[in-house]
């Protein structure tokens, strides 16, 4: 699709531009300001298995690593609290956050102490549904996003995941025995894989309509600089032209017809209609922290901040973030700053991604019409089609028009990528050795991490 091309490149451009980092010298966040509501987001790096798409900041798991690591991690958290902060909502991402559970429900016992904690969503993988682990997360935990990716074994296979996370058939049976423990289960899946056939897509998808989640995610593979070449080698090159075709695809067997099984909340999630659970009294509450809350402090190591019109950036080094919490200060190290049109653009495509533009609410925040303050924007959507509801209030999407503001959004995660790029290029010793070179070798057989106690992670 031309359409698609030619957003993938600008937005691709402009990212490039627009969120480049850097060096940052404030020893602390802003403080908080009493007006705002504020979700927190946590980030654990820590992986039995690095999938080779995933460009967040994740180091192979050790134990004696990891305890010290969320340790400081609290300590951060009660920083926030003396700028002013609170929370009514925490997610936590990764990485995988519940690698080390008692640490976890440890670091949720203290917020909920210091903090106005409401519901906290945490994101897992399928391995760690299992008894001991729900049991603990009963109760602290309300909404849990599992990274599926995929119910096809053959694309397990290739991903790594098959071996340490178990079949597909195996995945499905621990999604029903965690819908006992939790609130809101969301299947986080992935679509437009190299290898993934439309029969194997039309597959998932009908195991997610009869599995009883409450919510899916079916984000699209999406790359960065630092991903591209692995992902290639291990999973194939994307192929961007059958994008929309799948898009099509899901969009229509989840939440099209004359019997839905599912509705729309965002673009890429999709919540059951026939929902009984308590998640369901809040049915407008979507499984993504970026999503419900626009300004939110991030904590933990290559976790990235937005407040305001600045997006800071927390270092990758796990040394070195130890050490510089020891100081007591807090471990940003770098920041990228957004212009008013960026924060328009901003505006512009999560509350889209939302589904629906209120266009009185974007002319109170930036004291400029949509039309005025984004006139190239709203003339490209206009010429695509892209705009069911296009009036003095508001502005809904076409189903061409969903799938536009999915290539804006994968893009702008792209370009998110690509700004922790270049805080992971600051790496060096055997910290880059780990995540730029062959991780098979540096981390032993079987994914495996082999450094020793008084290596570069250690505190």
């Amino acid at each position: 699709m031309l359409s698609e091309k030619i957003l993938t490149r600008v937005v691709k451009v402009m990212a490039k531009r627009k969120l480049a980092m850097k060096p940052n010298t404030e020893r602390f966040m802003p403080e908080a300001d009493p007006n705002r509501k504020y979700m927190l987001y946590m980030h654990v790096p820590f992986c039995q298995v690095l999938c080779p798409f995933c460009s967040f900041n994740r180091y192979p798991f050790r134990e004696e690593i990891a305890r010290p690591y969320y340790e400081h991690m609290r300590k951060e958290m009660l920083m926030l609290k003396d700028l002013g902060y609170d929370f009514e909502s925490i997610y936590v991402g990764g990485g995988t956050p519940t690698i080390m559970i008692d640490e976890l429900c440890e670091t949720l016992d203290v917020a909920r102490e210091h903090f106005s904690v409401k519901e906290v969503g945490v994101e897992t993988n399928p391995n760690h549904l299992i008894t001991p682990y729900l049991e603990k997360m009963k109760g602290r935990v309300q909404r849990l996003s599992v990274g599926v990716q995929s119910f096809d074994n053959g694309l397990l296979k290739q991903m790594d995941r098959y071996r340490k996370y178990g079949s597909g058939e195996e995945i499905l049976e621990r999604l029903a025995e965690a819908q006992d423990y939790i609130d809101s289960i969301n299947v986080d899946m992935i679509f437009n894989f190299p290898n993934q056939t439309e029969e194997i897509l039309r597959k998932d998808i009908e195991i997610i309509k009869n599995c009883g989640a409450r919510q899916t995610t079916f984000s699209p593979l999406y790359v960065s600089n630092g991903t591209i070449k692995k992902m290639k080698r291990s999973l194939g090159k994307v192929d961007y032209s059958r994008e929309y075709q799948y898009y099509q695809i899901l969009d229509d067997a989840l939440a099209g017809g004359a019997n839905p099984v599912f509705e729309r909340s965002t673009l890429w999630t999709f919540t059951r209609i026939d929902d009984t659970s308590v998640a369901a009294l809040d049915p407008d509450h979507i499984d993504e922290y970026q999503t419900n809350y626009v300004d939110y402090p991030a904590i933990g190591s290559g976790s990235i901040t937005h407040l305001k019109d600045a997006l800071y950036v927390n270092t990758f080094s796990i040394r070195d973030y130890n050490k510089i919490i020891d100081e007591g200060r807090m471990s940003m190290m770098g920041k990228a700053v957004l212009s008013k049109k960026d924060l328009m653009r901003y505006h512009f495509l999560l509350n889209l991604y939302k589904l629906r533009l209120d266009k009185h609410a974007f002319e109170e925040e930036f004291g400029v019409s949509v039309d005025k303050g984004l006139f190239l924007e709203m003339a490209f959507m206009r010429l695509n089609g892209a705009f069911a509801t296009d009036n003095a209030d508001e502005l809904t999407l076409t189903q061409k028009g969903r799938y536009l503001v999915v290539v804006l959004y994968r893009q702008f995660l792209s370009g998110m990528n690509n700004l922790r790029e270049q805080a992971r290029e600051a790496l060096s010793g055997d910290e880059k050795v780990l995540l730029f070179g062959d991780e098979d070798s540096a981390c032993g057989v079987n994914g495996e991490a082999c450094f020793s106690k008084e290596d570069v992670f250690a505190s």
